[in-house]
């Protein structure tokens, strides 16, 4: 049987608001979690029979227009407002078919060009493909620093490296819901999540919210055991020839505390992996 993407995505949304979100009065008992089918159908000026049957799975081609006066009636964000319309096939997809986890020569030779500042290549499963000396001194005291969901989720390391652990869940649980828009048949995508759906009960609880979120320019904040508390702002680039890469570039305030850190960081690791005479 064919998934019914569009319709978990939906009913999720309108489990999220009550009728005050919207500004509607509530009468009766509510015998479903935040709104009515009917109550979304009357607010972007559907009829409800059809809703009923778009999140049922029973009508799988809604035009733009419809999509985007649910989004309003939702009250959706812009990265879940995208996220629906890839979920219906009606954002351009051609170049969002499997991308190739290999990186460029030229691509490994710019991540070597910033010894100062911790630079990675990440896939849209958060598969980390590439990293520079300093990112690899930064990911050191995790086991394994191959895949961003897996640290943070699955490695003890990762409660005690993200400062703000609950925060940077979220935000990668929703950039991987993002990436199911996407590229919702990925195998990785499918294996990543049932992998950490079953051995996390927290990926397992915000999985299942369907909250979409895209790369915003948040601070992170890390605890590395050889230096301490690292606050880090970071820029993330597109990378054109290879759909679905980024380039992650952190960056520390010049002459902070997290600067003197960072170059702490990178003196320590340069000289422990000087070869022996």
């Amino acid at each position: 049987m064919t998934e019914n993407h569009l319709g978990e995505f939906l009913r999720a949304c309108r489990a999220a608001l009550q009728p005050q979100d919207v500004g509607m009065a509530s009468y009766g008992m509510r015998r479903v979690v935040g709104l009515r089918r009917e109550e979304v159908a009357v607010l972007a000026g559907v009829n409800a029979d059809y809703y009923t049957r778009l999140e049922q799975g029973r009508e799988r081609n809604p035009s733009a227009q419809v999509l985007d006066a649910l989004s309003r009636a939702l009250k959706l964000d812009s990265d879940a407002h995208a996220h629906l319309h890839q979920l219906a096939g009606i954002a351009p997809s051609n170049h969002f078919a499997h991308t190739a986890d290999r990186i460029s020569s030229g691509l490994r030779q710019l991540l070597d060009g910033y010894p100062r500042a911790p630079a990675f290549v990440i896939n849209r499963t958060l598969d980390i493909l590439a990293s520079n000396p300093l990112a690899e001194a930064l990911h050191s005291p995790f086991e394994r620093a191959d895949n961003l969901a897996r640290m943070a989720f699955l490695d003890p390391v990762g409660r005690q490296f993200y400062i703000r652990w609950s925060f940077t869940a979220q935000a990668i649980v929703g950039l991987l819901r993002q990436a199911a828009g996407l590229d919702p048949d990925s195998p990785r995508l499918g294996e990543l999540v049932r992998v950490l759906s079953e051995q996390s009960t927290d990926f397992d609880r915000l999985w299942k919210t369907n909250a979409v979120r895209g790369k915003t320019q948040e601070g992170k904040h890390f605890f590395h055991p050889e230096v301490g508390p690292l606050a880090l702002t970071y820029q993330a680039f597109d990378i054109r020839d290879a759909p679905g890469q980024q380039l992650v570039i952190y960056q520390a305030e010049p002459g902070s505390s997290s600067a003197e850190a960072l170059n702490l960081l990178g003196s320590i690791h340069a000289t422990s992996n000087q070869p022996t005479s």
